[in-house]
Formats: C-alpha cells, sequence, structure tokens
C-alpha cells in the first residue's frame, strides 16, 4: 500500500479531503491512503520519511520550499495541491486524486 499525507494549516479541511480522495481511490482499486496532519506536524512527518508523498495544502505553501527540502533529504517527493484540487466536491476529490497517481 501507497501512503500520501496532506500538511495543512490546522488539519480540518485535509482530513476532509484525505478521507474523500482516500475513498475515491479505493473506489477505482487502487491502493492508496491519504492522511492529514497540520503544518507544525508536517517537518517530522516528512523527515520520519513515513509516506510515499508529501501534498503540502494551497493555505500552507509558504512552507513549500522548506518542506521540499526536508523532502529531499529523505528521498520523498514533496508537491503544492493546486487549489482547484482542494475542494471536497467530486471535481476537487478527483483533480487531487489525479495528482497523487501521478506523483506517487
Amino acid at each position: 500500500m501507497k501512503k500520501a499525507l496532506i500538511i495543512c494549516a490546522a488539519g480540518m479541511s485535509s482530513s476532509l479531503m484525505a478521507k474523500k480522495t482516500t475513498d475515491f481511490l479505493k473506489s477505482k482499486e487502487h491502493d492508496i491512503s491519504i492522511d492529514a496532519v497540520s503544518a507544525t506536524e508536517g517537518q517530522k512527518a516528512i523527515e520520519s520519511g513515513a509516506f510515499d508523498l508529501y501534498l503540502i495544502s494551497p493555505q500552507t505553501k509558504m512552507y513549500l520550499a522548506k518542506f521540499t527540502e526536508l523532502g529531499q533529504k529523505v528521498g520523498k517527493p514533496v508537491e503544492s495541491i493546486p487549489p482547484q484540487a482542494y475542494v471536497p466536491i467530486p471535481m476537487g476529490v478527483e483533480k487531487l486524486a489525479n495528482l497523487v497517481l501521478e506523483k506517487i
């Protein structure tokens, strides 16, 4: 199983996106789960290298350079989520799922 992690401001909207996108991917028979943490936990999460892909939410893109550097140290990709892929409606969920499939 592959794992992706969304890093966002407080972890609320990202938890919803993580669940909806995981459900979408499973419905398409992809063995990928997505979790979510707040930006304050993001550094430790990346340093652990426990996920195959790290996704930075639109509201925390100020951390993108720092988190990308950390990802390079552990050999894991860090990607920015475009705003249109961060809306908990079917179109947004599908865009986020496609981003995950492309980058993981």
